[in-house]
């Protein structure tokens, strides 16, 4: 009888370990799955922060572009040179052409933050789905070691 017993506790503590075993491997998994979510936050910020720059420059370049064009208007009104005039509309076009190159970035860039806001959303998804196959199997445990319980005492 007493081995009997023995055989019953060695299973028992079989059953356990690799309830233990599943239980870390779970564990190692959320904390994966918090880095990605924390790098993914630190992309994004750098993201929002080259953001933040792009659209100071772009400003920056449009108000250089209204001082063009106001000089150009000037310019014309002075009834300036066709040299002149055709120096300031170069100018502008130039400017306008790295305006555009600068929105066309703007809008990667908004692109790769919307990106990393779906992927944030779908990795919080799948934390709050182990966090809850985690309780339901606790659950399960604690209800098989109920029931584990109940039949060793009868």
């Amino acid at each position: 009888m007493v081995d009997g017993s023995r055989d019953v506790d060695v299973e028992k503590l079989i059953s356990f370990s690799k309830d233990l075993v599943q239980f870390l491997k779970d564990d190692k998994d959320v904390g994966f799955l918090k880095q990605c979510l924390e790098q993914s936050n630190a992309v994004q910020l750098q993201c929002l922060s080259e953001y933040q720059t792009l659209r100071s420059s772009i400003q920056d370049y449009e108000a250089k572009i209204n001082m063009c064009n106001q000089r150009i208007a000037e310019a014309q009104s002075e009834a300036a040179g066709d040299a002149e005039i055709d120096t300031l509309q170069k100018e502008r076009e130039q400017k306008l052409q790295i305006e555009q190159l600068l929105r066309e970035e703007l809008r990667v860039i908004t692109d790769e933050i919307d990106d990393l806001d779906h992927q944030r959303a779908s990795i919080e998804e799948q934390m709050q789905s182990l966090e809850k196959l985690e309780r339901d199997q606790l659950r399960a445990e604690k209800g098989s070691l109920g029931v584990i319980g109940k039949v060793a005492v009868m």
